[in-house]
């Protein structure tokens, strides 16, 4: 079930299921702030920024993927492309949207690879999705904060069925230091709650809602092409994290305010 928290309990969340710690029931909050908004450039009302977190306030796990390839002699990029392979119900899919314990989906992703002719260990995968906060991404946050609605919109999974080794997988916000990242959201989306995960457009739908905006009154930022083109295709701006100085340069021209120190 999808719920909204009340002013000033937003502390209650715990860890984010990137790092495999169990949650709460509550997944989705809103502070109910009043802001104004600031005008783009072609004139229309920016209410929100919307960001995605792994690979845009965090460091992306693409490279750590790559190692593990490297490491297990795996043809390189093997690990997305199996996750790009029929993305809409595939095991990361499926755990994601929370259909799959962690498992489950360990059984069902190591049958997908095998099929795909290689052999890897999930859990080991999965524990390579913790990354390291960028500070000059959690600045900007702080700062949209401050002037306009943000969204912390995630693709994650809970902590169910047994994860072994899975190294950060068992960390909570509090104890990586990530907690205070939360004051500087309004609303929380996670994958695993809501029963969508991004791309799909219900996902975005939601945040929205949650929100009182229309897409067109928002930018999101994401470091896959895949999950910025139905946003897109929704009336939002969009920004493609790969530099993150560029993005934020191009964040900076869209909502019209310093984002950097």
């Amino acid at each position: 079930m999808l719920q909204v928290k009340s002013p000033g309990t937003e502390s209650d969340l715990l860890a984010k299921a990137a790092f495999g710690t169990a949650f709460s029931p509550l997944k989705l909050f809103w502070r109910g702030r009043l802001t104004c908004g600031v005008l783009d450039p072609s004139g229309r009302h920016i209410k929100a920024v919307l960001w995605d977190f792994g690979g845009v306030l965090t460091t992306s796990p693409f490279e750590a993927f790559a190692a593990y390839e490297r490491d297990h002699g795996l043809p390189a990029g093997f690990i997305r492309t199996l996750n790009a392979t029929n993305p809409d119900t595939n095991a990361w899919a499926g755990l994601e949207r929370g259909h799959l314990d962690m498992t489950a989906f360990a059984t069902a992703f190591e049958a997908e690879a095998r099929a795909a002719g290689a052999e890897l260990d999930a859990r080991a995968v999965m524990s390579l999705l913790g990354g390291q906060l960028r500070p000059a991404m959690i600045e900007a946050v702080r700062r949209c904060h401050e002037h306009l609605k943000t969204g912390l919109l995630t693709n994650n999974f809970t902590r169910s069925g047994d994860l072994g080794d899975a190294g950060d997988l068992g960390r909570s916000w509090e104890s990586i230091g990530h907690q205070a990242v939360l004051e500087y959201f309004d609303v929380v989306v996670e994958s695993s709650q809501a029963g969508h995960r991004k791309p799909d457009p219900e996902f975005y739908r939601i945040a929205c809602d949650l929100l009182d905006i229309e897409p067109s009154e928002a930018v999101f930022l994401d470091d896959l092409g895949i999950n910025l083109k139905p946003a897109r295709a929704m009336g939002m701006q969009t920004v493609k994290v790969a530099d993150p100085d560029e993005a934020l340069e191009e964040l900076e021209a869209i909502v019209g305010l310093s984002l950097r120190a």
